[in-house]
């Protein structure tokens, strides 16, 4: 089964997809990252969202280091295939900056207005004795 979702997904020549995480029950956006084939593999067969960081060019299963897990509840694809849909149970925040969402910002006025401010402190979501 899970050899046939992996199918339909159209990666880039990069190999990876962008995936869109979106709060099961509410539908708050909260992050956009990349999955890569392994990410997506591990995420449906653990049930505890695992991305691809560019940056470090390894998996990332999310809240591995901020304990801000992300539980799958329904993964969705496009109709081209080539973007993903994580339906999600968020523990805490999404975000690196300690904020629920990395959608904070929104475009008013010509300018940037802050939505919502940090729950949690950088520091204290990487905090090495959490």
């Amino acid at each position: 089964m899970t050899g046939a979702v992996l199918d339909a997904i159209r990666f880039d020549a990069q190999g990876l997809v962008p995936a869109i995480a979106q709060q099961f029950d509410t539908g708050e956006v909260l992050m956009v990252a990349w999955m890569n084939r392994a990410a997506v593999a591990a995420t449906l067969a653990t049930g505890q969202v695992c991305y691809f960081s560019r940056s470090r060019d390894a998996l990332w299963r999310k809240g591995e280091t901020s304990g801000q897990v992300q539980h799958l509840v329904e993964l969705r694809l496009d109709c081209d295939g080539d973007a993903l849909l994580l339906l999600v149970d968020q523990t805490g925040v999404a975000c690196h900056t300690g904020r629920r969402s990395c959608f904070y910002r929104a475009a008013q006025h010509g300018t940037l207005q802050e939505l919502a401010g940090p729950r949690v402190t950088p520091e204290t979501l990487y905090a090495p004795d959490r």
